[in-house]
């Protein structure tokens, strides 16, 4: 990823995020109170621009053609870079032991050990 998002065009990768399938921009703007269409059209062609999201399909919003979008970059690739810009050479296991004080919910505790498992056992496997 070339640059960090605005909060704005966060809020629209959010939307498409939470989407399973591609969204005009009239259906982003209903996607969350904080956006109104020209934020959402604005923040649409910087996205386009940065190879973010693409034109997913030329489709037909009441009576008018639009384009429908869709996501190039996963939410979780993008939590990725961010973590690694904020954190810089610190320790990744005081940022997850952050997170993990902070969590409350049990059965995400212990999602999140199985994905250590999951991964201990894999690097064994590699040796």
């Amino acid at each position: 990823m070339k640059k960090k998002l605005s909060k704005r065009q966060l809020d629209v990768m959010k939307v498409l995020w939470d989407h399973s399938s591609p969204m005009v921009a009239s259906d982003i703007v209903n996607g969350s109170p904080a956006l109104n269409i020209n934020t959402v059209q604005s923040c649409l062609k910087v996205l386009l621009k940065e190879n973010l999201i693409e034109v997913a399909d030329i489709v037909y919003s009441g009576t008018v053609l639009s384009r429908s979008y869709r996501p190039l970059i996963s939410r979780d690739e993008y939590f990725n870079t961010e973590y690694k810009d904020i954190i810089g050479t610190s320790s990744t296991s005081s940022l997850i032991a952050a997170f993990i004080k902070e969590e409350q919910n049990a059965s995400e505790l212990e999602r999140l050990e199985q994905i250590i498992q999951k991964r201990k056992k894999e690097i064994e496997e590699i040796r």
